[in-house]
């Protein structure tokens, strides 16, 4: 049986961890650090509330995910505004995938879109996140900027549903022509339009894919990904929304992950 669990990102992790000792741990645990088995940590309130939601009480296990790993914890305390946890031990786990999987995603018109795909996005094993503006994209800056942080939200929650050991990074948008020298030799493109060339197969190694927003990828940037490397796939015979593209590839590329 899985253990709750709760992510705490830098700006929490980053403040000190206070030992039986009375000494304080500067930074946050990584993996492989024994001197931080037994220290306490004290949590704010989101967190508390988070702990209460999950009807924990002192003395119950959970998992706590690290920039630098996963722990198991026991629950010290608990209140209202405030909690406390105490690290018990690393959890030598490895929950990711075993190739580096980036996602070169569009940017949307419709950027509450982001807010539909991201969850799938992570719970199938992405592990770099790269905004990408296309010329049908209508990018504004604005817009996407005071989404960043929610999108980050979006990110942790489902690495928290997921059980992932492992945060995906999200980056600020790119241009499209960032992708032609993108230092990964595996890199599909989703295509609408029918080519007679049979998709490729997976090959066990590092992975990057993209796809258009709505409207799709005009001419001139297929041409462009094509000519730099890109390999255009086909999703079907129908046209897929720019919010079911991910979910459809990162499927597939996780059953053939699961035949090596």
């Amino acid at each position: 049986m899985s253990l709750p669990r709760l992510i705490l990102p830098d700006s929490i992790t980053r403040a000190a961890c206070v030992c039986d000792a009375g000494s304080e741990q500067p930074g946050f645990p990584k993996l492989n650090c024994s001197e931080f088995e037994n220290s306490v940590m004290t949590l704010g309130t989101d967190q508390a509330k988070h702990l209460a939601a999950l009807r924990l009480v002192p003395g119950n296990s959970l998992e706590i995910l690290f920039t630098g790993g996963i722990w198991r914890a026991e629950v010290v305390c608990i209140s209202k505004n405030s909690a406390s946890i105490r690290l018990v031990a690393p959890i030598n786990e490895n929950r990711e995938p075993p190739v580096e999987i980036h996602a070169c995603l569009p940017i949307t018109a419709q950027l509450g879109l982001w807010d539909d795909f991201l969850p799938d996005v992570v719970e199938l094993g992405t592990t770099l996140i790269l905004p990408v503006v296309y010329e049908r994209s209508q990018y504004n800056k604005r817009g996407v900027d005071a989404r960043m942080e929610r999108w980050r939200r979006i990110i942790l929650t489902a690495c928290e549903q997921s059980h992932r050991t492992r945060i995906p990074e999200l980056r600020f948008p790119i241009p499209l022509e960032a992708l032609l020298s993108l230092n990964i030799k595996q890199r599909w493109v989703a295509y609408e339009v029918k080519t007679e060339t049979p998709n490729p197969v997976l090959r066990y190694e590092d992975f990057a894919f993209t796809h258009g927003p709505e409207g799709g990828i005009a001419d001139a940037e297929i041409e462009m990904l094509c000519k730099s490397g890109w390999k255009p796939i086909s999703l079907g015979k129908s046209i897929l929304r720019a919010a079911t593209c991910p979910a459809a590839i990162l499927g597939a590329v996780q059953i053939e992950l699961g035949r090596k």
